[in-house]
């Protein structure tokens, strides 16, 4: 099967200026998508899905593909990644490329590696999914929380099944946001992609930073540091 990485960075962050391709650890954010996705060895091409000549330039620097930029329509606030998804294999389509499977991978995960990636394309293999997604284990149980109300009472904020011990209550995960896998044709069928035939990759919750701001961005860049001591 011909499987396509799509990386999408686009410009113009508000919540961290030029969050794609701000340094971390010696390197654009950008460039750790990219070369873990070369290091998996799943892919025929990595393409990263930007709007800027500058961003396209520091992807190929690192080994990205980046025949075309993402058009202007697709790089609004409104624009959602699927419909960036399919312009990307449009676009490949008219250059005669055609692939079976994407694997969007978020530039703002940088510390799932190429290991993160042929585990969650394991799972897909395995289970002849249409789609696989990454999660991670929530660090504190959704039965212990609740919202208040305006005299913030604690009346009812817990069911009394709920006080057992943390080891005692149910595991609970979270989307992480850094890999999903796809069918193409089940993504034309369908961009609801939490459907039966969609199986979870479990991720380390070391590894499942999704950089939003500067306290994720200093947090990853702190584990980072770490790791390569």
């Amino acid at each position: 099967m011909k499987n396509i990485a799509i990386i999408p960075a686009r410009s113009g962050s508000k919540g961290l200026k030029d969050k794609n391709i701000k340094p971390i650890n010696g390197k654009p954010l950008i460039a750790y998508a990219i070369e873990s996705a070369i290091q998996s060895g799943v892919f025929s091409t990595i393409h990263v899905s930007t709007d800027s000549e500058e961003y396209a330039e520091i992807a190929k620097k690192y080994g990205a593909d980046v025949p075309f930029l993402r058009s202007e329509e697709m790089s609004s606030d409104t624009a959602s990644s699927w419909d960036a998804v399919k312009e990307v294999i449009e676009r490949y389509k008219e250059l005669g490329m055609e692939f079976d499977n994407i694997v969007l991978l978020q530039p703002t995960s940088p510390l799932r590696d190429s290991d993160d990636i042929k585990g969650a394309y394991d799972v897909f293999i395995k289970n002849n999914a249409k789609a696989v997604v990454s999660v991670c284990e929530v660090d504190h149980s959704p039965l212990l929380s609740n919202t208040l109300p305006d005299n913030n009472s604690l009346d009812g904020f817990i069911d009394c099944n709920s006080s057992a011990p943390r080891q005692k209550l149910s595991k609970y995960y979270r989307l992480n946001g850094a890999i999903y896998i796809v069918n193409i044709k089940f993504l034309y069928d369908d961009t609801f992609i939490y459907r039966d035939g969609s199986y979870a990759y479990i991720m380390d919750k070391r590894k499942s930073i999704d950089i939003d701001d500067i306290f994720d961005f200093e947090m990853a860049e702190f584990i980072m540091s770490k790791r390569d001591c």
